[in-house]
C-alpha cells in the first residue's frame, strides 16, 4: 500500500511541510510505502472549465498535473497539507483542487445525479493537514472544510482533519508537541484505516 504526502504551502521546510512528514512518519511500516511531493514543484494552471474530461474521464489539459494525477492514482491515501490565507487554502492547493474536478461523473441530462472515478474504481482514503496563525479556529475560515469537501467530492473518505493553530514563524511547529501529536496521531489512524481494509480484502478473498 501506498501513501502520497502532498504539501500546497510554497514554503518548503515550514510548518505545513513539518507536520505532513510527522502524519507520514506515523504512517510509514513495512507494509506501507510514503512519498511526498510539494505542488510548489509542478507547473500547473487551474481549471479552464472545458468538459473535455466529460468523455474521456481525464483532464485535457497537459501541463504539471499530469505527473500529479499519476502519484494520485497510485496511491491508496493521501495526506494533504495546506496553510492559511486570507481564510482559506493557498491559491497553489485551490488549483490543484479545482483540477480534481476531472474524476467527478455527470449523467448526460440531470447533474444532480454523480459519481467520481475513485468511488468506482475503490475508494481512497486521506487526512488533512490545516495551519493556521491565529489561536481561534474560526480565523481558520475555510481551509479545512474546502480540502475535506474537495476530497469527498472525488471519493476520498477522510479519516481525520488536523488543525493545527497559532503557527506562524518558518518550522516552529517542531516545537509544538501538541500539532505534531495531532498529526502523528492522524497518520497513525490512517495506517490502522488501510490495514484494516487490507485484512477485510484478505478474508473476503480467502473466503469465496
Amino acid at each position: 500500500m501506498k501513501v502520497l504526502g502532498i504539501v500546497g504551502s510554497l514554503r518548503k521546510h515550514g510548518n505545513t511541510d513539518t507536520l505532513v512528514d510527522r502524519a507520514l512518519k506515523a504512517v510509514s511500516s513495512d507494509q506501507i510505502e510514503t512519498k511526498k511531493i510539494y505542488l510548489s514543484d509542478y507547473d500547473f494552471s487551474d481549471c479552464i472549465g472545458c468538459q473535455r474530461c466529460k468523455d474521456c474521464f481525464e483532464c485535457a489539459v497537459k501541463d504539471g498535473m499530469q505527473e500529479i494525477y499519476h502519484e494520485l492514482e497510485d496511491a491508496d491515501a493521501i495526506i494533504l497539507g495546506s496553510p492559511t490565507y486570507f481564510y482559506n487554502v493557498t491559491g497553489l492547493t485551490k488549483n490543484f483542487l479545482d483540477r480534481l474536478y476531472a474524476y467527478e461523473v455527470f449523467d448526460d441530462n440531470d447533474r444532480s445525479v454523480w459519481s467520481s472515478l475513485f468511488e468506482i474504481t475503490g475508494i481512497r482514503y486521506a487526512v488533512t493537514i490545516a495551519v493556521c496563525e491565529q489561536q481561534d479556529e474560526a480565523d481558520m475560515g475555510f481551509t479545512s472544510l474546502a480540502m475535506d469537501k474537495a476530497l469527498q467530492a472525488v471519493g476520498y473518505r477522510v479519516v481525520d482533519s488536523v488543525k493545527a493553530l497559532h503557527l506562524f514563524s518558518k518550522g516552529e511547529a517542531a516545537n509544538h508537541a501538541n500539532e505534531l501529536n495531532m498529526a502523528a496521531n492522524a497518520g497513525a489512524k490512517l495506517a490502522k484505516t488501510l490495514l484494516l481494509s487490507q485484512k477485510v480484502k484478505l478474508q473476503k478473498s480467502n473466503s469465496k
